[in-house]
């Protein structure tokens, strides 16, 4: 007979109301403008094992890119001053080909396909968004390596 499952451990379970631990650790750019939202965003993807770099506008957060060529994800709110999230993609994506973008917003109409100013495939976070849910779409878009931008 096969005991197979008697032998072996058994796999890993996450406790109800923990998240998930990443399959692998991102550094993450994640730029937003609003403090409060900066701080749990941050707070949050250190809690799932990442290392951040965090920065409130667009400039900002292109010199960081420039700066940490070990960056493997961008996390950007779609709504910053001067230059907006989708923007700044754009060119982070002109210094770093490939680079898996994340959006996140809390305006409406920034939906994909609803006069969206994302463009079509894009991958967007909502806010308020939960630990668990900001780990699931970093997984899904790490997993990714054609970016729509």
């Amino acid at each position: 007979r096969f005991h197979a499952a008697e032998d072996s451990p058994a796999a890993p379970q996450t406790p109800p109301g923990m998240a998930p631990r990443p399959v692998a650790t991102l550094t993450i750019l994640a730029v937003e403008d609003e403090e409060a939202v900066r701080r749990f965003t941050v707070s949050a993807l250190k809690e799932l094992g990442h290392v951040v770099l965090e920065a409130d506008q667009a400039a900002s957060a292109l010199r960081l890119l420039d700066a940490h060529p070990e960056i493997g994800l961008l996390f950007t709110d779609v709504m910053l001053p001067q230059m907006n999230g989708v923007r700044l993609a754009e060119e982070a994506l002109r210094r770093r080909p490939g680079l898996p973008v994340l959006f996140t917003s809390g305006f409406a109409g920034d939906e994909p396909g609803e006069k969206s100013p994302l463009p079509p495939g894009a991958v967007l976070l909502r806010k308020p968004f939960t630990v668990e849910g900001l780990g699931e779409k970093i997984a899904s878009v790490a997993a990714t390596t054609n970016n729509p931008l």
